[in-house]
């Protein structure tokens, strides 16, 4: 195992500050998310440096950068706290979340609409067909009984007793 110097060291805590500035920017590599992983490869270390190591006796030590992970553990969840979401991957899934939402709205409304225009169309065709089978009905009526007689059409188109006006 090698170790590191403090040169190297100072090198790497600077270069991990870097990638977490630009992390919690939210300008996320490809691919990236605003996690360990993504820090440690934009940083150009290994993520082992960030979680606690045993030792050989069982005991366990920091790793070298864990006070840093920790550090942007707590920004991230400080972050999320305020209502600011720095992965655009999670913005975007919330954003799509949200359109769901609304569009099962809009659904439900529209089936409600759409089982009420029904409704009034089958109570329209059933008013139109009882209307069309009274006037059958009235019109049989007139030509089996012979009461209402027909009035000799006009041949000269002139009113039979003067004008209207």
């Amino acid at each position: 195992m090698a170790w590191l110097t403090e040169e190297s060291k100072t090198h790497n805590e600077a270069a991990i500050r870097a990638a977490m500035e630009q992390i919690l920017k939210g300008d996320l590599p490809p691919g990236g998310k605003a996690d360990l992983k993504t820090l440690a490869a934009l940083a150009g270390v290994t993520r082992t440096g960030f979680y606690p190591k045993k030792n050989r006796d069982g005991t366990t030590r920091p790793g070298a950068y864990q006070h840093l992970a920790e550090e942007f553990e707590r920004w991230l969840n400080e972050l999320r706290d305020a209502g600011e979401i720095v992965d655009p991957r999670i913005a975007q899934i919330e954003r799509l979340k949200a359109q769901n939402a609304e569009l099962k709205s809009r659904i439900i409304t529209r089936d409600e609409q759409i089982a009420q225009l029904t409704e009034f169309r089958n109570l329209a065709i059933s008013r139109l067909a009882a209307q069309h089978d009274e006037i059958e009905r009235l019109r049989r009526q007139v030509t089996d009984n012979g009461v209402v007689r027909r009035l000799p059409e006009a041949t000269n188109h002139i009113a039979p007793f003067g004008s209207c006006s």
